[in-house]
């Protein structure tokens, strides 16, 4: 390390750590001194994109295919970090080591929830019983893969009807296996979707022989004594609030995930629903920033991929500038751009694959899009076009002459203009031609 370089410890080994420390890397290599760079990655898998973890679970990807680029020496693979050491910008880990640092970037990315079911746990214990898995990362995948594959007919409760919920019953329903999926609120991803459009996705995956049910809480799993001597426990099925008993060999929880703020709180820094942090996604020590699942910017955590990756390429900039260097349109004088927020695109691909049991027809690709704000408000203008022969669903909601949010199943040819239209705040001239790509003839 030369003298100028600044040291930088990345804690996170996923999409947004990495991202950050690819790009300060790059601008080492570049000989514009940069910086010295250290990830310290919790799984001692190679990183991968978590986005694919479905397709892994559909016996589709290889989980090889879902690797992200190679870190090389910056990465430290199954080192997780346990303490920082704010006085003395020391970051201690659990294997002994420490890592100095003049930055600290925390991008340790969320958990998946574990609801209160009665019988999850144990009374002296936090194990979760043989059979019952979180859906969050490369361990879960390839555990829930084996648990499904050890015969024919295993039984399958999903817990979650949002899109980690859908993704995981549509990937296990392809494995072969019969699938309840358990929705708590009224329809199937109602954070992004409208009541038709929910509805569209509905059909879809019962046409796959999945079991849906909506406005269904699960109120606890019932266990067994495993029947190995390990003395542990197995599921054998679920409970309904309303008392109703189903039999399951494996129960998915897909409840939603939660930021990963330990460390951060236990160094004394402010954490809201995640870390917070501002427009230069700095936390609340200006030498620690934060980005991706575990931030808090603006009073919002996004938990998607886009935002977390916009977050990371703003800081790597802020980081390369620093004060007093030039923009990207070489002005003198200027730092780079702080971080606005992100204006976020859900998108969810269900690709075609033969599925045992379905109805003719059913088993094609399903393609969906949402944006912005897809339930209007009072004076607001929406526009749906529906084919239910093609079985395509478009809807976009107009407030005044701007598009402020839109949702897209089966076709999705014309997201690019939409998402770019509503991105930018443009003026809507033509909504017609944006919503059919062929001018509206």
């Amino acid at each position: 390390m030369t003298s100028n370089q600044q040291r930088v410890v990345v804690i996170g080994g996923g999409l947004a750590g990495l991202r950050v420390a690819a790009r300060l890397t790059a601008d080492a290599g570049a000989g514009a001194g940069g910086a010295d760079v250290t990830v310290l990655a919790e799984e001692p898998h190679a990183p991968y994109n978590r986005v694919l973890l479905a397709e892994v679970l559909a016996g589709r990807y290889a989980p090889e295919v879902t690797a992200l680029p190679d870190a090389g020496p910056a990465l430290r693979r199954g080192v997780r970090a346990v303490r920082v050491d704010r006085a003395d910008r020391t970051v201690h880990c659990d294997d002994g080591s420490t890592e100095r640092y003049d930055t600290l970037v925390l991008a340790t990315g969320s958990n998946a929830v574990l609801p209160p079911l009665r019988g999850l746990f144990a009374p002296d214990g936090r194990e979760l019983p043989d059979g019952v898995h979180a859906f969050r990362t490369m361990d879960d995948c390839l555990a829930l893969s084996a648990a499904v594959g050890v015969r024919s007919g295993v039984r399958a409760v999903v817990i979650g009807g949002g899109l980690l919920g859908v993704s995981a019953a549509r990937a296990l329903a392809e494995r072969g296996a019969p699938v309840v999926l358990a929705q708590q609120g009224e329809r199937l991803m109602e954070r992004q979707l409208d009541a038709d459009a929910s509805a569209l996705l509905h059909d879809h995956l019962s046409s796959l022989g999945i079991e849906i049910h909506t406005q269904c809480r699960v109120r606890g799993v019932t266990t067994a004594p495993s029947a190995d001597a390990s003395g542990g426990r197995r599921v054998v099925g679920v409970e309904f609030a309303d008392g109703y008993r189903l039999d399951a060999d494996v129960v998915v929880l897909a409840c939603g995930v939660r930021p990963r703020t330990g460390l951060a709180l236990a160094a004394g820094l402010r954490v809201g629903t995640g870390i917070l942090v501002d427009d230069r996604l700095r936390t609340s020590d200006p030498h620690i920033h934060a980005v991706g699942d575990c931030a808090e910017h603006a009073g919002r955590v996004y938990g998607l991929a886009g935002p977390a990756l916009e977050q990371a390429d703003a800081l790597a900039a802020q980081l390369i500038r620093g004060p007093g260097a030039a923009d990207p349109a070489g002005t003198s004088g200027a730092t780079a751009p702080g971080y606005t927020g992100t204006r976020a695109l859900t998108r969810l691909t269900l690709t075609s694959a033969a599925v045992a049991g379905t109805a003719p027809g059913g088993a094609g690709p399903f393609d969906l899009a949402a944006f912005g704000e897809t339930t209007p408000l009072p004076g607001d203008d929406v526009v749906r076009l529906a084919d239910a022969t093609r079985r395509t669903y478009r809807k976009v909601v107009v407030r005044g002459d701007r598009l402020v949010g839109g949702v897209l199943l089966g076709e999705l040819s014309s997201v690019g203009a939409l998402a770019r239209s509503w991105e930018e705040a443009e003026t809507l001239t033509d909504l017609f031609h944006l919503l059919t790509d062929d001018g509206g003839s």
